[in-house]
């Protein structure tokens, strides 16, 4: 009898792996929140605590916020492939296959969307819109993406979404909420995930 539930362990683990993106790396979401909150403090010490104090005119403050955006988009994303083609080679998995694009196929679009609807109000100068937006439209890709990885990406995407719609509200805390979403939730998250995937396996 614990034979055959063994076997059919084994059997729904090697299902799930075929079906599911499941090389994402839990210190890679600690290292994009920490990568966020960095972002957030350059933001609000650089720029928008008091913007009286820089001698930017608007279009440089947007260009400034934009760079910053970039760049804590782009070392997130380094973390993510870093991270998590060392969890797929020590699981003997390769990173890049049909469901890895399929995967990212369903996370791009939303976020594409969401960056293309950003950057219209960040050229008009709506920052807190774009505070907003980002959070809900990567909620929303979070969620979408969620059925070919881990469940737990489903709930970070309810919590993202949920925060931008607060911000959307609160618009003069929005860079808390973003902080918030983006950075505080990436830590809690990617700890959750270190310890109940990724730790044990080391």
């Amino acid at each position: 009898m614990n034979k055959q539930i063994e076997d059919i362990k084994a059997i729904r683990e090697m299902m799930e792996k075929s079906s599911k993106f499941l090389s994402l790396s839990g210190l890679s979401g600690v290292l994009a929140g920490i990568t966020a909150i960095a972002g957030a403090a350059f933001a609000y010490f650089y720029l928008l605590r008091d913007p009286s104090l820089t001698d930017y005119n608007r279009s440089q403050e947007l260009s400034i916020l934009f760079a910053d955006a970039m760049a804590v988009l782009l070392i997130s994303v380094g973390f993510g492939i870093y991270f998590s083609r060392k969890k797929a080679r020590k699981n003997g998995q390769k990173l890049f296959s049909a469901l890895t694009w399929r995967t990212f196929y369903n996370l791009g679009i939303p976020l594409l969307t969401g960056g293309i609807f950003s950057l219209i109000f960040l050229l008009r100068g709506d920052i807190q819109l774009v505070i907003s937006a980002t959070l809900i439209f990567y909620g929303l890709a979070l969620f979408n993406v969620s059925k070919y990885t881990y469940r737990e990406v489903q709930y970070l995407g309810l919590t993202e979404i949920v925060l931008g719609l607060i911000a959307a509200v609160f618009m003069q805390q929005g860079l808390l909420f973003w902080t918030i979403g983006f950075g505080v939730c990436h830590i809690i998250y990617g700890l959750a995930m270190y310890y109940k995937y990724d730790r044990k396996n080391e």
